[in-house]
């Protein structure tokens, strides 16, 4: 069976891109719902790996709040894809504006974010998510070596 490449790559970031778009309309359950039952989780407020669906869930719907984002920017999308078409990891920046008190544009925050998709049952499931500071400041000056 040959895997068309570039159709599992579109696919999971159009389910990635509809995700997103609603949380930023204050709907957390298009990822909530993708999420396959042994998912693993990370981002910047977790202490360690989160491990299963309702762990996951709990620690979304604990911290969410309507971001209220007027748009996103989706830079150097990257989707690995195997070979047997059934897994694949997609990787991006991810740069969310809200509307500033002069009602201006501005940056909210920036995103490192990887996503690990596995085709389960015929549809394409987040199994792992993981999302960091772009280049946090607070991080970065105090940073003079690795």
């Amino acid at each position: 069976m040959s895997v068309n490449i570039k159709e599992v790559a579109e696919t999971v970031l159009n389910i990635e891109r509809a995700n997103n778009e609603r949380w930023n309309q204050g709907d957390c359950y298009g990822y909530l719902d993708s999420y396959s039952d042994d998912i693993s989780y990370f981002d910047p407020v977790t202490e360690k790996l989160i491990v299963g669906n309702s762990a996951v869930r709990e620690h979304i719907l604990s911290r969410y709040k309507n971001p209220n984002i007027i748009r996103s920017e989706y830079l150097n999308p990257d989707v690995a894809v195997t070979q047997a078409g059934d897994l694949a990891v997609l990787s991006y920046n991810l740069y969310n504006y809200v509307a500033g008190e002069d009602g201006q544009e501005k940056l909210q925050k920036s995103w490192n974010t990887t996503e690990v998709f596995r085709l389960i049952n015929g549809e394409w499931r987040t199994v792992h998510s993981h999302w960091s500071f772009v280049r946090h400041p607070g991080i970065i000056s105090g940073l003079d070596t690795f």
